[in-house]
């Protein structure tokens, strides 16, 4: 790990760049909300790790009634389980025998599932459970216009189910209906539409498994950007949110765009101003992906360009920062801009509160 940014007590222009940075009061409020635009519905929150990666966040989120935490690689669940986090659902299909005995060694400290859409990946789940004396959760991923992984709704997602059930080694958990293209779908009709089908496929296999005699636990699926549209359904039962405690630049584009306030940001140094109307940041590349657009910067500065260590910001009101000063920069993309980074640092009224370490960072096996 590196060393951290920053100390407790330290102003916000005190730390050291790039660095991530939470604003607290924005965070919590977030949270907060999130469970409180949940409580009238069935659904309850299953936050998604991939954003966070942090059991200290995942415990905040559990304090708020999150029944869980969903991720997407088993290094992740590692993590959450070393960390103290009791239930954990891998929201995608484990394949190779090394990472499902990982998987099977951790149910010996925690409740872990994983995802399938292929009979073949029944039998390892099956085999590496066997070998570790545990039963494990399998919920079967339907594709609900993904276009990614997922089998086909209705009869072929019963077929895996009854083969789930039908082993003594495995617990059938549900279905998982993600549709995540639909999350940053501008327009608010259709990003509607595109999720009414999402719920239509997810109704109707829940429906056909009820017909076989097999009970759905779980329905999940849902993200940031239409978690209201499934938490009203009457038929998701859990909600696998996770941007929605950080933001980015790209969920503000959307039209309607979510019910959160920006808590994460990258903190830069102004490093030059060597160019008229151009000032050069020390976050560039290597600080922040740039897969959904460039940073979004205060009003009157653009950033413009990227190198790998260095970041342009033209001025566009004649007002430009100072040859050190320090800027906040929202990333285009919150999950895979925390992946950058070891720590967190928690500021609250310009001040750095706490630091957070990013323990499931890298964590891509």
């Amino acid at each position: 790990m590196q060393h951290p940014p920053a100390e407790p007590g330290m102003h916000e222009q005190e730390i050291d760049t790039p660095a991530l940075v939470l604003d607290l009061d924005a965070f919590e409020h977030n949270l907060d909300s999130m469970a409180a635009l949940l409580a009238p519905t069935r659904a309850k929150l299953r936050a998604h790790t991939k954003t966070h990666k942090s059991p200290i966040i995942a415990k905040l989120q559990a304090a708020r009634g999150a029944v869980g935490q969903c991720v997407q690689k088993v290094a992740e669940a590692e993590a959450l389980a070393w960390g103290g986090i009791g239930d954990i659902l891998v929201t995608n299909e484990v394949v190779g025998a090394r990472k499902l005995a990982r998987l099977a060694a951790l149910a010996t400290i925690a409740e872990v599932g994983l995802c399938v859409d292929d009979v073949r990946q029944v039998v390892a789940a099956e085999q590496a459970a066997a070998a570790a004396g545990r039963r494990l959760k399998v919920l079967v991923e339907i594709d609900v216009g993904m276009g990614r992984c997922g089998v086909a709704a209705g009869p072929p997602a019963v077929a895996l189910a009854q083969r789930i059930a039908a082993s003594p080694h495995l617990i059938f958990g549900g279905i998982q209906a993600y549709h995540g293209r639909a999350q940053h779908i501008r327009a608010p009709e259709e990003r509607a539409a595109a999720i009414d089908g999402a719920i239509d496929a997810a109704r109707r296999t829940v429906e056909q498994l009820r017909q076989q005699g097999l009970d759905c636990p779980i329905v999940g699926g849902a993200g940031t950007g239409t978690f209201a549209q499934e938490a009203a359904s009457g038929v998701y039962t859990e909600i696998q949110a996770g941007s929605y405690a950080f933001m980015d630049a790209d969920y503000a584009r959307n039209g309607a765009a979510p019910p959160f306030r920006q808590s994460l940001f990258v903190l830069a140094t102004v490093m030059s101003t060597a160019l008229d109307g151009v000032c050069v940041v020390d976050a560039g590349h290597k600080a922040m992906p740039t897969d959904s657009g460039y940073p979004l910067v205060r009003p009157g500065l653009e950033y413009v360009g990227a190198s790998d260590e260095h970041g342009k910001i033209v001025v566009k009101d004649g007002t430009r920062p100072e040859l050190g000063e320090k800027i906040r920069l929202t990333p285009g993309h919150c999950d895979p801009t925390v992946d950058r980074y070891d720590w967190y640092v928690g500021v609250r009224g310009g001040r750095v509160e706490c630091l957070w370490p990013v323990a499931a960072r890298g964590a891509m096996a």
